[in-house]
């Protein structure tokens, strides 16, 4: 059996899908099974970050109401092999989605792969709510990892986020703070990844710079981990910390950088702005 992992923030734009897919892609590196599962109905976005676009046919809602089977709906990333997708509806709204239905294809999911990661609708509205309900059930017990930029009004929708799952009967959280900038850290004028886990009281999963390579990877539609970057380290080490097994101690656990904890010196400083980075491919 597969372990299940929501993956949801509070308000839209803090990168939750373009970090779903990144997690999928590294966490199908080492040879393992993955599926990433769209369920933003109406508004799908994960065909085209894994370049599947022009490939859907099926969908989930087909799925869910028996207009096709499972495997004629599941795609396979051409750049990463092991790495499925099952697509979202795009014409469609969230309602048409049951709970009952979509449990059982998580289900069906859950045995055949090795994680199943599910993107979910960002916000508080019935889109979210459906897909916990969906969790919300003996025979799931799904991980939650919730998505944060370090700002106030980001912090605020991830409390009601974490107040929702509580009321569902769902596992507490765990937290990958997005978009960190460690000049500002160090300036004062942004939260460290650390502040903001004691601020919600939740436990920190991962912490991710603000990096020209995940645009760059948008554009170019290509994975992430196709840049040799801070984002690609950051986003490996996250998917090393999801692999391991939850019953070993946390010093075990890859270590989180703390960006912005650090003073870089002089000499590291100046050489960054006269010779700054280039990004270079790298080969998956």
């Amino acid at each position: 059996m597969s372990s299940i992992h929501l993956i949801t923030s509070g308000k839209g734009g803090v990168g939750k899908s373009t970090l779903a897919a990144s997690l999928g892609a590294a966490l199908s590196k080492d040879g393992r099974q993955i599926v990433l599962v769209d369920t933003d109905i109406g508004l799908r976005s994960q065909d085209l970050f894994l370049n599947l676009e022009s490939r859907v046919v099926f969908d989930l809602l087909d799925v869910t109401t028996g207009r096709c089977l499972l495997t004629q709906a599941l795609l396979e990333s051409p750049d990463l092999p092991g790495l499925f997708l099952l697509p979202a509806a795009q014409f469609a709204r969230c309602k048409d989605l049951e709970p009952k239905k979509l449990r059982r294809v998580l289900s069906l999911l859950q045995q055949r792969f090795d994680f199943v990661l599910i993107d979910c609708p960002a916000g508080l509205e019935r889109g979210l709510r459906n897909v916990l309900n969906a969790c919300a059930s003996d025979k799931i017990t799904p991980s939650v990892l919730l998505v944060v930029t370090p700002d106030d009004l980001c912090i605020r929708a991830a409390e009601r986020v974490a107040s929702l799952l509580d009321a569902k009967g769902l596992p507490r959280p765990q937290l990958l703070v997005n978009r960190l900038s460690p000049d500002l850290i160090r300036s004062g004028d942004m939260y460290t990844a650390q502040t903001i886990a004691a601020l919600l009281d939740l436990p920190l999963l991962g912490e991710i710079p603000e990096d020209p390579g995940i645009r760059l990877a948008q554009l170019r539609r290509r994975p992430l981990l196709a840049f040799d970057c801070e984002a690609r380290s950051a986003i490996l080490r996250i998917a090393s910390r999801m692999a391991m097994d939850p019953g070993l101690p946390d010093s075990s656990l890859p270590a989180l950088p703390a960006y912005g904890s650090s003073n870089p010196s002089l000499f590291r400083r100046v050489c960054r702005r006269l010779f700054p980075r280039k990004l270079k491919e790298v080969r998956l």
